[in-house]
């Protein structure tokens, strides 16, 4: 077990050292920060000295490494966009937004996802099984950020239920939380019904109803207790997806959340306020994913590495 989890640490320290290079690299695809930093009378020595003080005369692999020896101590520098102010604290002042979106997402996605995965196991094969199928497909096909754009305009717009965008309240939580969570109302219905065929099929469940017991109390009780497994350990994954996956949404829905700083920082050119939000990013799913694996490890203990 000991030698199983280390292995998956540092997996995980592997893999985040490759996507710092990455995000480094990308975000310099974006253009030069220079056009934001500078006016459009900038004089060629303006822009010289500008530069040298950011440290963007220096080679590439210079940056990198410099960026990589202060990002191990937290330090992604200062924001171009907002002047004065460290990169780590505009996302960190925007996480508990995204973070609260995230988990009422995880919550909607639950109280959707395991009655209707259980109904559809049970019914399988029955107009409530194909019912859950279409669910799961229409889940998995309809993009975030259009499913947001029509919830937006039926009940926003047209029926003045919800505010349109910003948080504001808890109304304001609900459109953007269904937009966010609906892929994971498929992709956890789907799990949770094919762990619930499983179980059904096992032969305590079989003695259980030659003993009498309820319909009610074998499926809600005997079965799902142990078909709920596999879902448990997934929604580690499912939160650091939802949290990742904000992007679009709170673009959307003009959330104040790290997603929307993503955007504006990408328009801006704003290089470490990107670095920032994506390295903090993929540390929330490395982590979920390094924490599944643990809980997985637990769970089965045939899950091993030779």
């Amino acid at each position: 077990m000991q030698r199983y989890i280390l292995i998956r640490i540092v997996q995980s320290i592997l893999a985040l050292l490759v996507l710092t290079v990455i995000v480094f690299s990308l975000a310099r695809i974006a253009g030069d920060p220079l056009d934001v930093l500078l006016p459009l009378e900038a004089t060629v020595e303006d822009a010289e000295r500008v530069r040298a003080a950011w440290g963007l005369d220096q080679p590439i692999y210079v940056q990198y490494f410099k960026f990589l020896g202060n990002a191990l101590t937290g330090d992604f520098g200062e924001s171009i966009k907002h002047r004065d102010q460290q990169a780590i604290n505009l996302v960190f002042d925007r996480l508990p937004a995204t973070a609260q979106l995230a988990g009422l997402a995880l919550l909607v996605a639950t109280l959707i996802a395991v009655p209707v995965g259980v109904l559809s196991a049970v019914k399988k094969d029955t107009v409530f099984d194909y019912a859950g199928k279409v669910l799961a497909l229409t889940g998995q096909s309809l993009p975030a950020f259009w499913l947001g754009l029509v919830l937006m305009w039926i009940f926003a717009v047209n029926l003045e239920l919800v505010p349109t965008s910003g948080k504001s309240g808890i109304r304001s939580f609900i459109l953007p939380a269904i937009a966010i969570g609906w892929f994971q109302v498929a992709a956890l219905m789907r799990l949770v019904r094919s762990s619930m065929l499983d179980v059904l099929d096992t032969e305590y469940v079989k003695l259980a109803r030659i003993k009498g017991v309820s319909e009610r109390k074998v499926v809600w009780k005997h079965c799902l207790r142990n078909a709920a497994i596999a879902p448990f350990t997934y929604f580690a994954l499912i939160l650091g997806s939802l949290m990742v996956g904000s992007v679009s949404i709170e673009f959307v829905f003009a959330w104040p959340g790290v997603g929307l700083l993503a955007v504006d920082s990408t328009i801006a050119r704003d290089f470490p306020v990107i670095q920032a939000v994506v390295i903090v990013f993929c540390l929330v799913y490395i982590t979920a994913n390094l924490l599944v694996d643990i809980a997985y490890a637990y769970v089965d203990p045939r899950i091993r590495y030779s």
